[in-house]
């Protein structure tokens, strides 16, 4: 029997039962789609993590205060206590390393705002004129905080655009003042609408020089130092420098935990890649479930299809051409099932990022090509026993229905 013909007689065994055959490729097409939406989930939560980090700066260093162990971050590490805090001194030192192009210190706490009677609660970032560069912060309007001595600070602010929005509406910003506390701020910036990153919202911050954000809160204690290294070369060299330096400064003690974006970033990475290989694995088992489906329906089918075997084995036809007949219907099955998976994944992962757009759910290329691959193996696979019995029936035992 020629090619043309097998396929055309395998598509018209597929298509004269077609409950059966709807059933067999929505089997395939959950499994396919199961794979597709899961992989979008797990590589679009490491891309979104990845993209939030690369936000943060580049070539960056940053130093928290206690150390950890493992050498990564925890909730705890903005509480913990230790024998010796962070202090703007201790940034001022580690400005002098030779790696190091940048550096700022960082001070955070909440205050109540106002501004005639309009109040609301905000983040107080304090820091210096280079947190500007550090974290690639685009300004809006105005200027940033004035570069002068860290340990004191003009009374000056800039403020997040919804927070700008909030506090003065139509009304223009700059040059206004602005009460935090029992002290007064002048306005001198308004950063670009970026919108939130790493659970905080740059829109909605205040940031003032530092040495006014300890008086504020009342603490001499640093919550991070931001460093930016003069290189991606030059990373590990900055964070040995800045140990060292923080460790001769601490009296030989090394008590504070000095971290490089990139190590973050290679751990998230990491994680979410073997998370995203997981979540695939699991959903790669409905297709394994759908091959026996395929499985149990064609070996139903060679059971109703003993006559039209037995005639065909009767005139002449061989094993090995009935075989190829059961073959080619599980694959075609098989394929219908796959693109209908993957028409309804892609669909899926859509449906995701329209309603979190923040989150770049795009399937990745190798599980659209897994899941497709897998589905179409699956099937053949699991046509080759039925396949084989109908072989081998025995055409006058076929014919008498025995």
């Amino acid at each position: 029997m020629r090619t043309g013909d097998v396929f055309a007689s395998a598509f018209g065994a597929a298509s004269g039962n077609p409950l059966r055959t709807f059933l067999l490729t929505l089997a395939m097409a959950i499994g396919v789609a199961a794979v597709v939406v899961l992989t979008a989930l797990g590589d679009g939560a490491r891309r979104y993590v990845v993209r939030e980090f690369t936000s943060l700066g580049s070539n960056l260093v940053i130093v928290l205060p206690g150390r950890t162990a493992t050498g990564g971050v925890n909730p705890a590490s903005a509480i913990t206590s230790t024998p010796r805090d962070l202090t703007i001194d201790d940034a001022l030192a580690v400005a002098r390393a030779p790696s190091a192009l940048r550096v700022a210190p960082v001070v955070v706490g909440t205050s109540e705002m106002s501004v005639g009677s309009r109040l609301r609660d905000t983040l107080v970032v304090g820091t210096t004129a280079e947190f500007l560069h550090i974290r690639r912060f685009t300004l809006g309007q105005g200027r940033f905080l004035p570069v002068e001595d860290w340990d004191r600070g003009s009374p000056v602010m800039v403020i997040g655009a919804k927070l700008r929005a909030e506090l003065f509406g139509a009304e223009p910003s700059l040059g206004q003042f602005v009460r935090i506390g029992e002290r007064r701020f002048r306005v001198i910036g308004v950063l670009a609408a970026s919108g939130s990153g790493l659970g905080m919202n740059t829109d909605e911050l205040a940031i003032v020089p530092a040495a006014l954000a300890q008086q504020m809160f009342n603490t001499n204690t640093l919550f991070r130092i931001l460093v930016e290294a003069r290189g991606r070369s030059a990373i590990e060299a900055a964070k040995r420098q800045t140990t060292a330096i923080l460790k001769e400064r601490h009296g030989g003690e090394e008590d504070v935990t000095v971290i490089t974006q990139d190590a973050v970033l290679a751990t998230f990475d990491r994680l979410l890649g073997t998370l995203t290989l997981g979540v695939a694995g699991i959903a790669a088992i409905s297709l394994a479930v759908a091959g026996i489906l395929v499985m149990n329906v064609m070996l139903v089918s060679v059971t109703q299809r003993r006559a039209e075997i037995g005639l065909m084995k009767a005139l002449g036809g061989s094993g090995a051409t009935i075989r190829r007949l059961f073959l080619v219907e599980a694959g075609l099955l098989s394929m219908a099932g796959a693109l209908g998976g993957f028409a309804l994944g892609h669909v899926g992962a859509w449906v995701i990022r329209y309603l979190y757009p923040t989150l770049p759910a795009y399937p990745p290329d190798w599980a659209v090509l897994a899941a497709l691959g897998t589905a179409l193996v699956t099937g053949v696979l699991f046509g080759v026993m039925p396949a084989r019995r109908a072989a081998a029936l025995d055409p006058v035992l076929a014919l008498a229905r025995r």
